[in-house]
């Protein structure tokens, strides 16, 4: 049955996938994802429920015309309030299918990464204002960000020593519809995030290997069928 499961959410992706339509869903329905999203490399991030931050992690890449798990089992934690983002702040994860942008981090870039990567500053800030014509994007500024933004992400904090940006809300960017949502390092197994996708440092680093934007690597989030 669990490989019927994968072979299910692969085949979902990749009809998705072909409508180029942008949509979100109800947990455990894949929606339609940008005609920009395309290729040999889908994560799937599966909840336990609709309602828990916890999960599990997968890949599945596209190797000689056949679909393989390449990574399997890996443990998330998710937002705190489960998946089916809907608004800023709600403390939940977007289900759906989104693209993979690129990575960043207070660290180095890691030795043979494919994925284009940002170094992130004591200056470097995502901003989650909804007000604010900075709203879902990097800005580096030199001043006191409180006096420019209501709200505001610091990008220099050990959990973004290595991240991966997942692309919701960007095209077009909706105000208040939800900000700033990463794959990054956990505060622990037991801790969830504010709506981001969390792992351990290694299996961050594992998948960040594998990831190559020649394939268009796209996220499936949803809940386990």
């Amino acid at each position: 049955m669990r490989g019927l499961r994968c072979i299910l959410l692969i085949i979902a992706a990749m009809l998705v996938i072909c409508t180029g339509v942008s949509a979100e869903s109800a947990p455990g329905k894949i929606p339609p994802v940008r005609k920009e999203a395309s290729g040999g490399q889908i994560i799937v991030v599966e909840a336990a429920r609709g309602s828990s931050f916890k999960g599990t992690l997968s890949l599945r890449e596209k190797l000689n015309g056949e679909w393989k798990t390449t990574l399997s089992g890996i443990p998330v934690v998710l937002g705190k309030n489960g998946i089916g983002k809907l608004r800023e702040g709600d403390g939940k994860t977007p289900t759906g299918t989104f693209p993979i942008g690129h990575a960043f981090g207070t660290a180095a870039k890691p030795a043979g990464l494919k994925l284009t990567y940002a170094l992130a500053g004591k200056q470097d800030y995502w901003v989650d204002d909804a007000a604010s014509a900075d709203y879902n994007k990097w800005v580096h500024y030199a001043g006191n960000p409180a006096s420019r933004w209501k709200s505001f992400e610091r990008l220099y904090i050990p959990q973004y020593k290595y991240a991966v940006v997942i692309r919701y809300n960007d095209n077009p960017i909706v105000k208040g519809k939800g900000s700033a949502i990463f794959m990054h390092i956990w505060r622990s197994q037991d801790k969830p995030t504010a709506g981001c996708v969390a792992m351990s440092e290694g299996n961050l680093l594992k998948l960040m290997g594998k990831l190559d934007p020649k394939q268009s690597p796209v996220i499936t989030i949803t809940r386990r069928q």
